[in-house]
């Protein structure tokens, strides 16, 4: 296996497993939100994340769901960044990669904004953000690298 190969399998594995724990992480914010926001007698957050997070208030559950959408987002952007540059052999993706990022990332909260009055643009924000957030970015520039350049 080539140097190359092995790298961008590595970034491909982290990128998954970060994807496994946003999800851990974002479920149960969910499940603890729920719980804080409707007076539940009974969080179904796990109980290591009740540790972590059980004295907060609905506002720092949703500031903490923002805050690690932006840093899982971050994190995907680097992580896409560095297998484009790994995959392709420079730089010249970057700007495209931060442009495309940055124009999903809009577009998305127009769509919160919107979601207001017609709340059909709700959902498709919320996928719009999660696709920034998982390793989607990441197959997109592998699959994109396996192309003839002809």
């Amino acid at each position: 296996m080539k140097r190359r190969d092995a790298l961008s399998a590595l970034l491909l594995a982290v990128a998954i497993a970060l994807g496994a724990l946003r999800e851990f992480l974002f479920v149960n914010l969910n499940y603890q939100l729920d719980f804080v926001l409707h007076k539940r007698t009974v969080s179904y957050a796990h109980s290591a994340f009740r540790r972590w997070a059980g004295d907060w208030d609905a506002e720092m559950l949703i500031r903490g769901k923002w805050l690690l959408s932006l840093a899982f987002i971050a994190t995907t952007l680097f992580l896409t960044a560095g297998l484009a540059r790994l995959r392709f052999g420079d730089h010249r993706l970057l700007r495209v990669t931060v442009v495309a990022f940055l124009t999903i990332g809009a577009l998305a909260m127009l769509l919160q904004a919107v979601a207001a009055r017609h709340p059909f643009a709700y959902p498709i924000a919320v996928q719009l953000l999660h696709a920034l957030q998982y390793p989607i970015p990441l197959l997109l520039v592998w699959a994109l690298s396996w192309r003839s350049p002809t």
